[in-house]
């Protein structure tokens, strides 16, 4: 396992989620199929800035801008990242940072972080020539606001819709009478989540681990279904991820993730259960959610373009009765982790996490320690920790249904 975490290239990831454990022929030639980023590099000042990107091939790209805050996006075929390791965590000129990964089956997306308003004077790619390979490249140059807002409208209203990954259609009821829980991994594709060892270990890889133990052992118990939100280092946007458990009429949503803390904050160190509150529980809670809240707008999606029901999940709060739910299953579930876990001073919290908004779902946001620490951090890279923790989890989501059978507050009447 700690091969996977020396090398940070986020094909190298996508890879190992797809096809690890069911590797195929089939598999291995779309992949070898793919086109390649292998380098990158800018140019320029805080008037105009240029953006080069080597691929293995000529694709066509669309480029466009995001405010609040300013950003362009670059999407493009699904393509294996290999650019050199921290590319894109520095700038030059207009560019702060810029990010890359996997945002749907099929497509992959650059996101660049702006110092001001600009202007996408060009985007294309070049055709391979003699020993020189094909190049993404991004012009930008500098604009007032003013300006930068009408082209935005402009462009809104003549591009086709964002990417996102999501059903197609609404999956049918099923006849298996067994309770679904929705396991979500936080983070994915562009958005890496917390990143420590200069990088190497991002908090996407290091939660869909433990969502993958956590998934496989509720199915060995046999008593349960079990969807995850991803299975591979693909972004899904926030309001999907609840999307996809009100659609399926889960049982229990439990969203995975791993914290972390600027060094100037101190080093605190276990694990967190929280539920869905307007009022967070304390200013540490606060801004987590904020910061969590933010994973759209990492990898570029503009809530803007979201249809309405999905609007009315991402601001509506959580019906008096299924918060009820969330607070007893958290509740329980710190009550079976403390045998296993290392828990947080103050393990369960509230805040207001977007994906804890579904209205008839039981929630829980689940931090299993912190990035930061070094002692958790050992745990969260340790495989016998990773199952000794999941099977904690299980035991609290079988108390959980037991006491709903009993007749108690543990869950919604009609699952």
């Amino acid at each position: 396992m700690a091969g996977r975490w020396a090398i940070s290239t986020l094909c190298v990831a996508v890879l190992a989620g797809g096809i690890a454990g069911t590797a195929s022929l089939a598999r291995a030639q779309t992949f070898d199929s793919l086109p390649i980023a292998t380098d990158a590099r800018l140019a320029g000042d805080d008037k105009e800035t240029r953006l080069i990107v080597d691929l293995t091939r000529k694709m066509d790209v669309r480029a466009f801008t995001l405010s609040n805050p300013y950003r362009v996006v670059i999407d493009l075929p699904q393509t294996i990242f290999q650019l050199p390791a921290k590319s894109g965590e520095t700038g030059r000129g207009l560019i702060k940072a810029y990010r890359y990964g996997l945002v749907m089956a099929g497509g992959s997306r650059i996101v660049v972080d702006v110092a001001k308003p600009v202007r996408v004077d060009r985007a294309f790619v070049l055709e391979p020539r003699a020993d020189q390979p094909a190049r993404l490249v991004l012009d930008l140059a500098a604009i007032d606001r003013e300006t930068f807002m009408r082209n935005m409208a402009q462009q809104a209203r003549a591009a086709p819709p964002e990417p996102r990954k999501a059903a197609e259609e609404t999956p049918k009821p099923s006849a298996d009478p067994r309770p679904l829980i929705v396991i979500d991994p936080g983070h994915g594709g562009p958005d890496t989540g917390a990143k420590v060892a200069d990088g190497e270990i991002m908090e996407k890889h290091v939660v869909l681990d433990f969502s993958m133990t956590l998934r496989d052992q509720l199915e060995k118990s046999g008593k349960y279904r079990v969807v995850l939100t991803r299975t591979d280092d693909t972004f899904i946007p926030l309001a999907e991820r609840v999307k996809m458990a009100r659609q399926r009429q889960a049982s229990l949503f439990i969203s995975i993730h791993a914290d972390s803390l600027p060094r100037a904050e101190g080093d605190a160190q276990g694990a967190t259960v929280y539920t869905l509150s307007d009022k967070p529980s304390d200013s540490e809670a606060a801004k987590l959610a904020e910061s969590e809240n933010r994973s759209d707008v990492v990898a570029g999606i503009d809530l803007s373009r979201e249809p309405g029901d999905v609007a009315d999940i991402l601001i509506d709060l959580a019906q008096r009765e299924t918060k009820g739910y969330s607070h007893h299953f958290a509740r329980t579930l710190v009550g079976e982790m403390k045998s296993a876990m290392r828990l947080h001073k103050k393990p369960l919290k509230s805040a207001g996490f977007v994906v804890l908004k579904s209205p008839d779902v039981p929630s829980v946001l689940v931090e299993l320690g912190y990035m930061t620490n070094k002692q958790d951090l050992k745990l969260l890279m340790s495989e016998s920790w990773r199952a000794k923790a999941a099977e904690s989890m299980v035991e609290g989501v079988d108390a959980f249904f037991r006491t709903r059978v009993a007749g108690t507050d543990a869950g919604p009447a009609r699952r």
